[in-house]
C-alpha cells in the first residue's frame, strides 16, 4: 500500500478547536497541517502505510483516513474522476470499497441540514462507480439511493468533497461498525409517524454506534425525556420506557402502552419506582458535571438495577471538552462500576457528545455471541 505522511479527519463544523486540543493531548506526534470547518489534516512524523498506522480513536474525529492527496480544484466531475482513477497510488491496491461524502458546512439541525448523503455525493458516487477501472472496486449494490456499507475490515477509498470541485482522497480500513459507512454517518431511519424531535436521531445513532446489548422488552429510564424523540425510538424497538421530565411529552408517545411519564424533576423521583429498569438515558440541558451528578444519584442507589448508560453531555463552551475534563467524566462513570466507557461526538449531535457505559466488556461479547 502507498505510504503517506498525512492524516485526514472530518468532524462537525465548529468542533475543530476541540479536535485539535484532543490530538495535541493524545497524539502529540501529529502536527496540524490544513484546516477548514468540518475538515482537518495532520502531518505524521514520518511516512507510514495503512497497515502500519497506529493512532488512538478520537472523540471529535468522525472519520480519519491516511491521505493520498488532493484533487482539484477541477473544472468538472468528469475531470476529477478521471484524475482519480488514473492516479498511480491506486495501481497496487487490492479491490476496495468506495465512500464519498461532503464535509459539514453547518451545525446538524441548522437550517434543515443533517449529515449524510446529499444530491451532490450521490452524483459523484454514481459517476465514480460507473467509471472505475474493472476489478478495482469490491462488488456493490448499484440500486440508486441505496446506502452501501463497506464489508467488515475492507479497505475503503475515501473521497471527501471539501468543496464541490476540490476532493481530498484517503484510505481507511472498516474495522468498526461506524467505519463501514461513508463519513461515519449511520443512515437515519424514517419513523413510521412524524419524528417528535431530533433526539430521535441521536438515540438511534447512539445505539447503532455502541452496540449496546439492549433487547426488546427491556426497561429504560430517560431523564429529560420531553418532548419524547428518544422515547419514540425506544418504543419502536419494543422497549418499555419510564420518562422523567416536568415538561409535557408528545401525545402519541404519552399514549403508548409501554410508556410511563413521571412528571417530576429528577431530584424528586422515588427510586423505588425504577426498580427493575435495565438502562438509563439522559439528555439534560445542563453542563456535563450536573448531568453526571443527576445520573449518579440513580445508578449508585442501593436499589439500582441499571446495566448500562447512554448520556448526552452538553458542551455550551468548548472548554468543557478539554482533555483533562474528558478524563474526569470517564473516571467518574467508571467509579460507579461501569468499566466499559466509550465517548464519541455523534454525527447527529450538536454542541454535545455521547457517553455510553456498560458494567463490563463481557456484556458486549455475550450479545455478539
Amino acid at each position: 500500500m502507498p505510504p503517506s505522511e498525512y492524516i485526514l479527519c472530518t468532524c462537525q463544523a465548529g468542533v475543530e478547536p476541540a479536535l485539535k486540543a484532543e490530538v495535541a493531548a493524545r497524539a502529540p506526534q501529529l502536527k496540524l497541517s490544513f484546516s477548514r470547518p468540518g475538515f482537518v489534516t495532520f502531518k505524521l512524523p514520518q511516512p507510514t502505510t495503512l497497515d502500519a498506522l497506529q493512532l488512538p480513536r478520537m472523540v471529535f474525529a468522525r472519520t480519519r483516513s491516511l491521505s493520498l492527496g488532493k484533487l482539484g480544484p477541477g473544472e468538472s466531475l468528469r475531470t476529477l474522476a478521471a484524475e482519480l482513477w488514473q492516479s498511480p497510488v491506486l495501481a497496487d491496491l487490492p479491490p476496495f470499497a468506495l465512500h464519498v461524502w461532503q464535509r459539514d458546512h453547518e451545525l446538524p439541525g441548522e437550517g434543515g441540514f443533517e449529515p449524510g448523503p446529499s444530491p451532490l455525493t450521490a452524483e459523484v458516487e454514481s459517476h465514480l462507480l460507473a467509471t472505475a477501472p474493472e476489478g478495482k472496486l469490491l462488488p456493490v449494490d448499484a440500486t440508486p439511493g441505496r446506502v452501501r456499507p463497506a464489508p467488515a475490515n475492507a479497505i475503503v477509498l475515501d473521497v471527501v468533497l471539501v468543496e464541490p470541485n476540490e476532493w481530498w482522497v484517503g484510505l481507511h480500513r472498516a474495522e468498526t461498525r461506524v467505519e463501514r459507512f461513508a463519513g461515519g454517518v449511520f443512515p437515519a431511519p424514517v419513523p413510521a409517524d412524524d419524528m417528535v424531535s431530533r433526539a430521535y436521531l441521536k438515540i438511534y445513532e447512539a445505539l447503532r454506534w455502541s452496540s449496546l446489548p439492549a433487547q426488546s422488552g427491556d426497561t429504560w429510564v430517560e431523564l429529560g425525556c420531553a418532548p419524547g424523540g428518544a422515547s419514540q425510538v425506544l418504543l419502536e424497538m419494543g422497549m418499555r420506557v419510564i420518562g422523567v421530565d416536568p415538561a409535557e411529552v408528545d401525545e402519541d408517545v404519552l399514549a403508548h402502552p409501554y410508556f410511563t411519564h413521571i412528571r417530576r424533576r429528577t431530584t424528586d423521583v422515588p427510586r423505588k419506582e425504577l426498580v427493575g429498569a435495565h438502562w438509563l438515558a439522559a439528555d439534560l440541558n445542563v453542563a456535563p458535571s450536573y448531568t453526571l451528578e443527576a445520573v449518579e444519584s440513580f445508578v449508585t442507589h442501593p436499589s439500582s438495577t441499571f446495566r448500562g448508560l447512554v448520556l448526552t453531555l452538553k458542551l455550551s463552551d468548548w472548554s468543557l471538552a478539554a482533555p483533562e475534563l474528558m478524563r474526569e467524566y470517564i473516571q467518574r462513570v467508571q467509579g460507579w462500576g461501569f468499566h466499559d466507557v466509550r465517548v464519541r461526538q455523534l454525527a447527529y449531535n450538536r454542541r454535545e457528545m455521547c457517553l455510553v457505559a456498560l458494567k463490563s466488556r463481557g456484556q458486549r461479547r455475550m450479545t455478539r455471541r
